[in-house]
């Protein structure tokens, strides 16, 4: 259903978009969207605007999405992994050192390639608007620090309920155990798993770094979020509203990502004050074992060449 209102003069015609996620309003990640809202509201002037929903308000992922596909709900943001259940060309986001850096992933997402995968949902009534940085994905442990891959050799390592992770881990010789991120606190402290992998800001404020006391910067995958519109919300909007729309979020990416660099930095400060060790392994021994993970694609040749495209596409963003 779509939000008219009217001001009280009736002069103005006010659309509103609402926006749900599960993440704090702490997270450079919701900041980021608070900052489109402002440019929306300011290129609108005023007429198209957004409300934000955080922390879970509306429900959690899976069910923002499903708010999404019915038009109850106009825009979320879930991690690029979940859109391999919709779109299954996102599965190459999520493989491990498919990207060499970040400038090589911001120019991938911000060229072609990526811009391409955000429509490719929208046989499932969600479209993309633009990716948000989720960081790199590294180990942390309880017991002993990853070094190289042969130290994850017996461990159980908690992944999400992905297929790409899964294999990553297995490949890397470790034991993929899906859990639930609000589960896996306590799957720590009892000793469930043994580890987990995740972003720095994620370790710190998820307070994992309480329980894991070694963080090994591997940077095995570096996943972005994505910014997802209902179609049915975005059909109902006009040329202009759509271009204001788009340009407030290309232009929110830029600002989310030098939060991103920022909350990493002062992440990584804070665990190591509160007694983790960090650790910064050679990457090129996991990238090595990881080729297999990427060389299983060769059967699907869709898929193979968009690898390829990635791999050897030169490192330059438009941002």
């Amino acid at each position: 259903m779509i939000l008219f209102f009217t001001d009280c003069a009736g002069k103005k015609e006010v659309k509103v978009l609402k926006l749900a996620h599960g993440l704090d309003i702490s997270h450079p990640v919701h900041k980021g969207m608070e900052y489109m809202a402002d440019l929306l509201a300011e290129k609108s002037g005023g007429k198209l605007t957004i409300e934000i929903y955080p922390s879970g308000q509306l429900g959690n992922e899976r069910e923002s999405l499903e708010l999404l596909q019915i038009g109850s709900l106009a825009i979320t943001k879930v991690s690029a992994s979940v859109m391999e259940n919709f779109a299954p060309n996102f599965k190459v986001l999520g493989l491990p050192y498919i990207f060499r850096n970040k400038e090589h992933m911001y120019g991938v997402l911000d060229g072609p390639i990526g811009q391409n995968l955000l429509i490719e949902g929208e046989d499932f009534r969600l479209r993309g608007l633009c990716y948000y940085d989720a960081g790199s994905r590294s180990f942390y442990t309880k017991d002993r620090p990853i070094e190289s891959p042969t130290d994850l050799s017996g461990l159980k390592i908690r992944v999400m309920k992905s297929k790409t992770a899964m294999n990553m881990v297995e490949a890397l010789g470790g034991s993929p155990t899906p859990i639930s991120f609000g589960e896996l606190y306590s799957a720590l402290q009892q000793g469930v798993v043994d580890g987990a992998e995740n972003n720095p800001p994620s370790f710190y404020f998820s307070r994992h770094y309480e329980v894991c006391k070694y963080y090994s910067l591997d940077e095995h995958t570096s996943v972005p979020d994505v910014l997802l519109i209902s179609t049915e919300w975005w059909n109902a909007l006009t040329d202009q509203q759509k271009k204001w729309l788009k340009e407030a979020a290309d232009e929110s990416v830029i600002y989310q990502r030098k939060l991103w660099e920022e909350s990493e930095a002062e992440s990584l400060k804070a665990v190591q004050e509160a007694g983790v060790t960090i650790l910064r392994p050679d990457k090129s021994l996991f990238a090595e074992k990881a080729e297999s993970v990427l060389e299983e694609y060769k059967d699907d040749p869709v898929k193979y060449e968009l690898i390829k495209q990635i791999k050897f596409q030169k490192d330059e963003s438009n941002n």
